[in-house]
C-alpha cells in the first residue's frame, strides 16, 4: 500500500510539473545548454582558447555563429566550454552548501537548546557581513581557482537552506508520527533522516535551484572582476570580462550581449524549474 501511494504521488507530482509550462520551458533550456556544454566538441570544432589573428572582432556569421572576440576566439565555442565550468561551479557549490544547510538546520531544529543557539548565532554572524565583500575578501586571500571559488560559495551559501530546514524541523518535530517513532525507541538520527528530512524536500529543492542560479551569477561577477576563475579558463564570467573595453561595448555588441543573454536565460531556467518543483511537491495541493 505504501509503495502504491508513493508511486501515485510521484506520478501526480510529475504530471503537475509537466503541466507547468514555465517549469517545462526551464527544464528544456537547462537541459539543452547543459548537454551542449558537456558535449561541446560535437557542436563546435573551434578551440575555445584558439587565437585567430585574421578573425579579430568578427560579427556573427556562418563561420562564427556568435562572432569572435578581440583575440579572434570563437565566442560560441567559449560559451559551450565555459558552460562546463560555470554550470559545474553553480551545481557543486549548491550541493555542498545545501548539504551543510540541511545538516545544520536539522540539528538546530530538532535538538534546539544550545545547539540551536550556536548555529543560529553562526548564521547571523555570517549574514551580517556584506555578501559580495566577504566573497571578494575570501577570493583575494585564497586566490583565483575553480576549487577556491566553489569553497567560497559553499561557505557563504548555506544560510538560506539552514533557515528553511530549521524552521520546518521545529514545526514537524512535535507531530504525532514523530512522537510515535520516539515511543517505538527509534534513535534521534533515525527520526531526523527517516521521518523529518523527507518532509522538508520541497523548500530544499527550491533553495537548491535558486542557489545554482545565484552562484553562477556570483562566479560570473567575480570572474569579471578578475577574482574568480583564472582568465585562462573559459567561463561565462571570463567571456564577459573580455568586453570591458568601451570600444568593444560600443562597436562589438556580440562580445558581451550574447554571453549575457545565455547567462540570463540559464539562470532564469533554473528559477523556473525550482518554482515548478515547489508547486508540484506542495503538500497543500495534494
Amino acid at each position: 500500500m505504501a509503495e502504491n501511494y508513493t508511486e501515485k504521488l510521484w506520478k501526480r507530482n510529475l504530471k503537475r510539473f509537466v503541466n507547468n509550462r514555465l517549469a517545462l520551458f526551464g527544464l528544456i533550456v537547462f537541459s539543452t545548454i547543459t548537454i551542449m556544454s558537456i558535449f561541446a566538441p560535437i557542436f563546435t570544432s573551434y578551440d575555445p582558447g584558439g587565437i585567430d589573428y585574421d578573425s579579430f572582432l568578427q560579427a556573427p556569421s556562418m563561420n562564427h555563429l556568435f562572432g569572435t572576440d578581440e583575440l579572434g576566439r570563437d565566442i560560441f565555442a567559449r560559451i559551450l566550454y565555459g558552460g562546463r565550468v560555470s554550470i559545474a561551479v553553480g551545481i557543486v557549490s549548491s550541493v555542498i552548501s545545501g548539504a551543510i544547510g540541511i545538516i545544520f538546520g536539522a540539528l538546530a531544529g530538532y535538538f534546539g537548546g544550545k545547539v540551536d543557539t550556536i548555529l543560529v548565532r553562526l548564521s547571523e554572524i555570517l549574514l551580517t557581513l556584506p555578501n559580495m565583500i566577504m566573497i571578494l575578501v575570501l577570493s583575494a586571500i585564497l586566490g583565483p581557482s575553480v576549487g577556491n571559488i566553489i569553497l567560497v560559495l559553499s561557505i557563504r551559501g548555506w544560510m538560506t537552506t539552514f533557515r528553511m530546514v530549521r524552521n520546518r524541523f521545529m514545526s514537524l518535530k512535535e507531530e504525532v508520527y514523530v512522537e510515535a517513532s520516539r515511543s517505538f525507541g527509534f534513535s534521534d538520527w533515525r527520526i531526523i533522516f527517516g521521518d523529518l528530512l523527507p518532509n522538508t524536500l520541497s523548500p530544499v529543492v527550491v533553495s537548491f535551484s535558486m542557489n545554482v542560479a545565484a552562484f553562477i551569477l556570483t562566479e560570473a561577477s567575480l570572474s569579471f572582476l578578475g577574482l574568480g576563475v583564472p582568465t585562462g579558463t573559459p567561463t561565462w564570467g571570463n567571456i564577459i570580462n573580455s568586453a570591458k573595453s568601451i570600444n568593444i561595448i560600443q562597436n562589438s555588441w556580440w562580445v558581451w550581449l550574447i554571453p549575457g543573454m545565455v547567462i540570463s536565460l540559464f539562470t532564469l531556467s533554473t528559477n523556473f524549474i525550482g518554482d515548478g518543483l515547489r508547486d508540484a511537491m506542495d503538500a497543500k495541493q495534494q
